[in-house]
């Protein structure tokens, strides 16, 4: 069953929380990141833009009044993601390199090792004052992602016959006070292979448009118009932005967003419920209908099929690419006629 894509696929998407009710999910591939009051009940969810300097992290973390973005063996401080405002580039202590997620919380800072099972605990990135090495709990080793706020850490957890979970706890080594919760949908839509889950995986298929038949005994010239859709079907997929706040500058626009969301989404592999195509050159205006003229010599006794490739998520159609082809066989292509992704 398909699932959402962990940190260690994608850099620049991860978490972070600076206080008990304040959690931020950063969608740097994006330029964006999302603010979010509750990530069980979707409260008070809204997007905001990444300053460029604050775009690219390999890992974001944050403390009470704090965000930081590691880059290689460095990190930027910075009060406010959105402006860069108040930065500073501090140096990675030596122990404190080559994480696969860090957090912040109980003022301490945790790096996870998630390989090797084990979590370091710091005072200072920097210096490494009083740092330690513990065993990560057994129910705290397979988190896709990991974040800290206040005094609670969390971890997404991969996908189970219940869904998209996240699992707190005061204690990663202890595992106490530990809870569950499922993600909400509207949080969904904005990670990383979310769509597919909300919306249902991505296909691929040939939509026959039209079948010409010649029934005599001699060939005819068949000259007609061909109406199709062309374009993306804009105003229905951009209801998953309803219950976002856009408070943006001019990176994206209202829909645009959930188009390179959905752009995104495609592109992925079907282990996480994407189609492995690169849909960049199509056409992502809203989908109207287009007609075009066809000229056809039809041999006798012979059917000619028309096809148009389309893409969507579960049942729904989402996007019609604008090529046509003309085929004998009954049968759709099977051709995919979009390039592969990069991802």
């Amino acid at each position: 069953m398909p699932g959402l894509l962990p940190k260690s696929k994608i850099k620049g998407v991860d978490f972070c929380g600076t206080n008990e009710v304040s959690k931020y999910i950063i969608r740097s591939d994006l330029g964006c990141y999302m603010y979010g009051r509750n990530l069980h009940q979707g409260l008070d969810l809204t997007v905001y833009s990444l300053h460029p300097s604050c775009q690219g992290g390999d890992h974001y973390l944050a403390s009470y009044d704090r965000f930081y973005i590691i880059k290689g063996n460095s990190y930027r401080c910075v009060s406010d993601m959105t402006k860069d405002l108040e930065s500073a580039v501090y140096d990675l202590h030596p122990n404190c390199r080559g994480g696969d997620h860090y957090l912040s919380a109980h003022g301490l800072f945790y790096i996870v090792f998630q390989s090797r099972g084990v979590f370091r605990q710091t005072c200072n990135l920097t210096t490494d004052h009083d740092g330690r090495l513990y065993d990560l709990h057994p129910n705290c080793r397979d988190g896709l992602y990991y974040w800290g706020a206040h005094n609670r850490l969390f971890m997404l957890k991969p996908k189970d016959q219940w869904g998209i979970q996240f699992h707190c706890t005061n204690n990663i080594e202890t595992d106490t006070y530990a809870e569950t919760f499922s993600m909400h949908p509207d949080v969904l839509n904005f990670l990383p292979g979310g769509l597919a889950e909300t919306q249902g995986p991505a296909f691929g298929k040939w939509d026959l448009v039209k079948t010409i038949t010649n029934d005599s005994d001699t060939p005819i010239a068949w000259e007609k118009r061909i109406t199709r859709k062309v374009g993306y079907t804009k105003a229905k997929l951009s209801s998953i932005e309803h219950n976002w706040k856009l408070a943006m500058t001019t990176t994206y626009q209202s829909g645009v967003l959930t188009e390179a969301i959905a752009k995104f989404q495609f592109s992925l592999t079907a282990e996480y419920g994407g189609k492995s195509v690169n849909t960049e050159n199509e056409s992502w205006e809203e989908a109207t209908e287009v007609e075009e003229k066809m000229n056809l010599t039809l041999e006798p006794n012979k059917k000619m099929h028309v096809w148009q490739y389309k893409l969507g998520f579960g049942k729904e159609d989402v996007l019609f690419c604008r090529d046509l082809v003309f085929d004998d066989d009954p049968n759709p292509p099977t051709v995919v006629p979009l390039p592969p992704s990069n991802k």
